[in-house]
């Protein structure tokens, strides 16, 4: 992980059928636009460029600390993924 990326969430579920991750954010926020790594226990690690999220099937820009949401990812994450971003 790069000394400049902060860990800001965690992946709590994924759903390989439609490829989108359930993410907790603990702190600071995501917009539409971002681009975010994902890293999971393994060190396995890939920047995703953040193109759709949702909160209760409704679109957002935007997700705040505290918030759960969904993502569209490119490839299959695992529980417990941690999401990094500059």
């Amino acid at each position: 992980m790069n000394i400049k990326q902060q860990n800001v969430g965690t992946v709590t579920h994924y759903y390989d059928k439609i490829g989108v991750a359930v993410a907790k954010l603990k702190k600071g926020d995501i917009k539409k636009g971002d681009d975010i790594n994902l890293i999971d226990k393994d060190g396995n690690e890939f920047i995703q460029h953040v193109s759709s999220m949702q909160i209760e099937h409704a679109d957002i820009d935007i997700a705040k600390s505290g918030d759960e949401f969904g993502i569209k990812v490119d490839k299959p994450v695992k529980e417990g993924t941690n999401i990094t971003k500059s």
